[in-house]
């Protein structure tokens, strides 16, 4: 089965020891496409430098919310410069979270719009994380009227990114109803190994609601193994589980989900120089 893993923090230090390793085991799976998003000015320094390595993968630069009140102006200047790089090819990850609120919720709300205003200019797609706590729904209804006041799903948005998704919510958590205002602006889902958690079920009718050239799989590595995967160190080579799950929810064979996965993954991140 082609794959592809649209989130995976290669660029975390829990694989400073054996990426090689990792980077293999993912290819001999059907890796096809990993992007290597950043979360703060670290570790999107990081994710350029693991592009450099294996120039068939992608980056992403932004600042995630738990960050959102740690930055500076020198900092974001570094952010904005790095979005220019040909390796990039998307903005984040950013997003909002009232679960844990690391970061003050007015510096999350700022931090977004900055980072939203970037994918704008820069015609790269947003990488939107969101949380809410258990049972409750106020970051997805603060994201979605973020996006609509910057201009996703609108004129700006259609401007800017010529029918290309102009964001992507990345490991997909939130109520059906949710699932179906983003892709009405026309974003694009990606699912993780969130969705095997107690909580997450309304995930199996989210799948089926998005659009297959729109539809994207993850790992979130290291984080959010799935079941049958190691429990201390996610890989991109774990992401065929939620592939295999996905393409049973949606009642495809794998084989066809594998290649809408990869024309959906080059039609949302496009980039200039051939993979």
């Amino acid at each position: 089965m082609r794959l592809v893993d649209s989130h995976g923090h290669l660029n975390a230090d829990r694989f400073d020891a054996d990426l090689e390793l990792v980077v293999g085991a993912a290819r001999i799976a059907g890796l096809e496409r990993i992007l290597v998003p950043g979360w703060n000015i670290h570790s999107s320094g990081r994710a350029l430098e693991v592009v450099a390595r294996w120039p068939w993968m992608d980056a992403a630069v932004g600042i995630h919310p738990h960050d959102a009140a740690k930055g500076d102006a020198d900092g974001w200047s570094q952010v904005r410069a790095w979005a220019r790089d040909e390796r990039v090819v998307a903005i984040g990850e950013t997003g909002l979270d009232s679960d844990r609120m690391f970061s003050p919720w007015e510096a999350q709300v700022d931090n977004l719009r900055r980072n939203l205003a970037l994918a704008l200019e820069t015609g790269k797609p947003a990488i939107l994380h969101c949380r809410s706590r258990a049972g409750e729904r106020d970051a997805q209804d603060a994201l979605v009227e973020e996006l609509g006041r910057a201009g996703f799903g609108g004129d700006a948005g259609r401007q800017a990114f010529r029918g290309r998704p102009p964001a992507v919510i990345h490991s997909f958590s939130g109520p059906l109803d949710y699932a179906r205002a983003v892709v009405a602006m026309g974003l694009a889902v990606s699912f993780s190994g969130l969705v095997f958690r107690k909580g997450e079920e309304p995930s199996a009718d989210a799948v089926a609601v998005v659009p297959p050239e729109r539809l994207l799989v993850e790992t979130d590595s290291p984080f959010l193994s799935p079941p049958g995967g190691p429990r201390g160190r996610n890989e991109p080579a774990w992401v065929r589980v939620t592939a295999a799950w996905a393409a049973d929810r949606r009642g495809v064979g794998e084989d066809q989900l594998g290649d809408a996965l990869v024309a959906a993954y080059d039609a949302t991140f496009p980039r200039a120089a051939a993979r």
